[in-house]
């Protein structure tokens, strides 16, 4: 292991030597960014995922879904179409990756727009007949060619961007320094019950600077959802199963692995890369190890982004019948920090001329023409 950390050194030396002459050229205005006169809200991290990004997009969806019309602007990763691309109910996970038809599912009133150009993306979808409110960026700290109104950096409590290194020696993408760009910085994946010395201790550590809002936040465990049709729900408040097989395509599996170990006698670990695309073969030898284990009840669970790309025909056709089910989670803010994060996204937008769902539901009503 240190010879291989001696051999990573100097390509992640030389990885960040990179990304800070690459921030400068953005700093010192010689490659150009581009702000926007439409409120642009960025959520993003350091390092190479696994922070809760989606998670934390889906929590602003909510806050703001009532009010505004909203978009979702992401890359779309390891999908197999190009350019800019809006979804619809006919998209997959090969035409807008993952990620965004989690988006696109769970919330049909937002306009959910893949582009690897997030410059030409944000163009797009504000040239559309019905143009958003509000643009939410999904993982684009990294995108600087787009310069957002409010910034929000998400660092993972079990590590965050201070104790790491950069690429390939760690998992930080671009050096600490680059923290300072985000207006606010958000800790995820903290303890639900969470000690002040800690959050004391996290604060000096992270330093944020008089102009950033540090925040803490939690994963909130909401339940189990069946994966296909047919499959009965799972009453986990009722009983608990003998043993879990975890199967996960994820970046940092470890706080659903310690949520999962809580609900069962035995959890047995099925992980695979982040964004894994399951293969037939993966997927039967997951069946033939499933039902080769002798326990009073099973079960299977995965994430939800996992759903996304095991709900189709052929999954399906190989999977059905067995007991699986994907963890619904959700984004939720510290007691003493959810008021103040409202308040500063709230504020934020304040300083824009927008027009609410209400009002805009009222202009275009003619009862209520004079």
């Amino acid at each position: 292991m240190e010879l291989l950390r001696i051999f990573l050194f100097p390509l992640a030396a030389l990885y960040g030597v990179v990304m800070r002459i690459r921030n400068k050229f953005f700093d010192w205005g010689l490659k150009k960014q581009v702000a926007f006169d439409r409120p642009v809200i960025s959520v993003g991290n350091l390092c190479a995922g696994g922070s809760g990004k989606t998670p934390m997009t889906e929590y602003l969806i909510r806050l703001l879904d009532n009010r505004y019309k909203l978009a979702t602007l992401s890359r779309g990763y390891k999908r197999k179409s190009k350019g800019f691309v809006v979804a619809d109910d006919k998209s997959t996970v090969s035409t807008i990756g993952d990620e965004p038809l989690q988006f696109a599912r769970k919330f049909p009133d937002v306009v959910v727009a893949v582009d690897e150009n997030r410059r030409r993306g944000i163009r797009n979808l504000l040239g559309m007949k019905e143009a958003p409110a509000v643009i939410l960026l999904d993982d684009a700290f990294q995108h600087r060619q787009v310069k957002p109104g409010l910034s929000i950096l998400l660092t993972d409590y079990f590590t965050t961007y201070i104790h790491d290194q950069m690429l390939p020696l760690g998992m930080l993408r671009e050096p600490v320094t680059g923290a300072k760009r985000a207006q606010a910085i958000v800790v995820t994946k903290s303890p639900r019950i969470f000690s002040p010395i800690l959050r004391r201790q996290i604060t000096q550590e992270l330093n944020p600077a008089p102009y950033q809002q540090l925040f803490f936040s939690y994963v909130k465990y909401v339940g189990l959802e069946p994966l296909f049709p047919g499959i009965p729900a799972y009453p986990v408040q009722k009983r608990k199963p003998s043993a879990i097989f975890m199967m996960t395509g994820i970046a940092n599996p470890s706080p659903m692995e310690e949520y999962l170990r809580s609900m069962s006698d035995e959890l047995i670990m099925m992980t695979f890369p982040d964004h894994h695309d399951f293969s037939l073969q993966e997927l039967a030898g997951i069946r033939q190890r499933f039902t080769d284990y002798h326990s009073r009840e099973k079960i299977i669970v995965t994430t939800e982004k996992d759903a996304m790309r095991l709900q189709n025909s052929k999954a399906e056709d190989i999977l059905k019948g067995l007991p699986l089910y994907y963890l619904l989670i959700e984004h939720e803010f510290h007691k003493e920090d959810k008021e103040k994060f409202d308040k500063m996204v709230m504020d934020f937008l304040s300083g824009f001329n927008l027009s609410t769902k209400k009002s805009s539901e009222s202009e275009n009503d003619p009862g209520n023409a004079e």
